[in-house]
């Protein structure tokens, strides 16, 4: 028998409404803090890319996010998506200077690097990698730089670094678990650093790992560096095409993290020196000029909090302070540098914070010479100051496993991040202005 035609209505209404409850909102302005927040993608499991990849393209008019089904762009001003790569590919960055999209593909036992024109959807092979995998293309798209393990023989899947294709890299080390000494379950950020040590350990005793480039029209291959250490989080200068920065990787307190040296090998520099113990550093990424390297700087771990700033050229150091609540898993600059921002963090994790799931905007003040008298070796000297936050998005809903690894516009107009607070991960935007009606 078939139902009343009133139950059936009622029935279709109930799931359209429940499909509706379930649908993230497309725009919102948080009432916690005055600033209005878009969903830019459409499809769960999208996300945006991790914090130091350039997902630009060079004219700041779209944006490149990874999606269930590959890559896909967003249109900054219309918000249309369109696809660009339909199957699974490691993401690697936007090139600064074609706009092509550069990415990685496993095809049998060797990585392969290719670029798509995001225009023409033009695709071309640019490398075989037989050993390692590629991280970052240089300012000029001449060089790929990569590593691979000493002890590697094959190359691996072709995800170039942690967190690039959507949710499930982007909890790197989420799952792991750890037991204290008394048998309790370790929290997330202390099961990590476990993990982290575990991993460095084993790759020093295999004899650490090798800095390579490979030249993108010839294919040539040059060893930049090895050491016995774990090197990661490698990036190419923004506008130098022969600068690399590269990072010691392992739980902070172990490692001298930071590093820089040129692509053919010369002037191998150590960007910050430890001068207490636990003193801890990283998270490092270039300013958009590439004028300055800026980290998460501690001292000690989950005490005092800076964003530190070294000054390729001069030597200049530049500390602003934060508190506790607005330290933020990851920091980034502003195309102007004027501006900075931070994707907050959770109570498991470093600075412990008891109020810090917020998406943050900082305005960096200097502090004052008393009286106004210089002293007379202040260019010699770290240059204090301290970071006025502004609080964008409430992020309580947000499972922090998911970095949210914000970025600025190129316009400087909103801040883009990733977010499963709705449950699925998706792309949001939050505007840097608050709304009209919030002022």
């Amino acid at each position: 028998m078939k139902p009343p035609l009133l139950f059936s209505a009622s029935c279709l209404l109930l799931s359209a409404l429940l499909v509706r409850a379930e649908e993230p909102p497309r725009e919102w302005i948080d009432p916690d803090t005055g600033h209005r927040i878009v969903r830019l993608s459409d499809e769960p499991g999208t996300a945006s890319l991790y914090f130091h990849q350039n997902a630009y393209t060079p004219d700041g008019k779209k944006l490149i996010v990874t999606t269930p089904h590959g890559l896909a762009t967003i249109d900054l001003s219309t918000r249309k998506i369109e696809p660009v790569v339909n199957e699974k590919v490691g993401v690697i960055v936007v090139g600064r200077k074609s706009g092509d999209i550069y990415y990685s593909k496993r095809e049998g036992q060797e990585s392969v690097i290719f670029a798509t024109n995001l225009e023409t959807k033009a695709t071309r092979k640019v490398a075989t990698i037989k050993r390692g995998s590629i991280a970052s293309v240089n300012s000029d798209e001449t060089l790929l730089l990569g590593s691979y393990s000493v002890s590697e023989e094959k190359a691996p899947p072709p995800s170039s670094s942690a967190q690039q294709m959507g949710e499930k890299n982007a909890t790197f080390q989420a799952d792991y678990k750890a037991k204290e000494k008394d048998g309790s379950p370790m929290v997330f950020a202390r099961a990590k650093d476990n993990r982290l040590h575990e991993q460095l350990m084993k790759i020093r005793e295999q004899g650490g790992k090798v800095l390579f480039t490979v030249n993108t029209k010839t294919g040539e291959v040059k060893e930049v560096y090895h050491e016995a250490e774990w090197l990661n989080h490698l990036q190419f200068s923004p506008t130098d095409p022969n600068l690399i920065m590269f990072c010691h990787e392992g739980p902070w307190h172990e490692v001298d993290r930071l590093w820089t040296i040129r692509t053919d090998g010369t002037d191998l520099k150590k960007i910050h020196t430890r001068t207490m113990n636990l003193e801890i550093w990283g998270h490092e990424f270039f300013s958009a000029d590439g004028k300055t390297i800026w980290y998460d700087l501690q001292t000690p771990r989950g005490e005092v909090f800076w964003l530190a700033g070294y000054e390729l050229a001069s030597g200049k150091r530049t500390w602003w302070a934060l508190d506790r609540n607005n330290w933020s898993v990851h920091y980034n600059v502003s195309p102007d540098g004027k501006l900075f921002a931070g994707d907050g963090g959770d109570d498991e994790m470093v600075a412990h914070a008891p109020d810090g799931k917020w998406i943050y905007l900082f305005r960096p003040t200097t502090t004052e010479e008393v009286g106004g008298i210089p002293v007379k070796t202040n260019d010699a000297l770290i240059h204090p100051g301290r970071f006025q936050p502004e609080r964008l998005v409430n992020m309580s809903k947000h499972n922090y496993r998911l970095e949210p690894n914000v970025t600025f516009t190129p316009d400087q107009k909103w801040i883009v991040f990733r977010s499963n607070m709705h449950g699925a991960t998706q792309v949001y935007a939050v505007e840097i202005a608050k709304a009209a009606k919030a002022k």
